[in-house]
């Protein structure tokens, strides 16, 4: 039985979930707002907010916790900490935008376009 739980599989195992997770948060870190469908959108909101709010500590430990969640990828980790998490020094949270656009032509999936605020 599903009861409870909230993790969306799409049809992947975990690891490429986790993959495609990281993808998504590498892309949405590096042009500031992706189209995707609407479930990955909304399983990738947590993440991201999480990994912002981890960004705002600025200690060297929440530095290279952020550097690990974003496979070793410096650039995009600093891209994180030093532009995008300062915007957001004030706030505790909802640093994302979730925007539903018209179904995708091919399939009929919802499609959602994720954003920074």
């Amino acid at each position: 039985m599903r009861h409870h739980s909230n993790v969306r599989k799409f049809g992947r195992t975990k690891n490429q979930r986790n993959a495609l997770l990281k993808g998504l948060m590498l892309a949405l870190i590096a042009h500031g707002r992706i189209e995707t469908t609407e479930a990955k959108a909304k399983e990738l909101r947590p993440s991201i907010e999480k990994l912002v709010t981890k960004a705002n500590v600025g200690t060297l430990a929440s530095r290279r916790l952020v550097i690990s969640r974003l496979y070793n990828l410096t650039a995009e980790a600093n891209k994180l900490i030093d532009t995008i998490a300062p915007k957001y020094k004030d706030r505790t949270g909802g640093y994302t935008r979730i925007t539903k656009l018209p179904r995708r032509a091919g399939d009929a999936s919802k499609m959602a376009v994720i954003e920074f605020i």
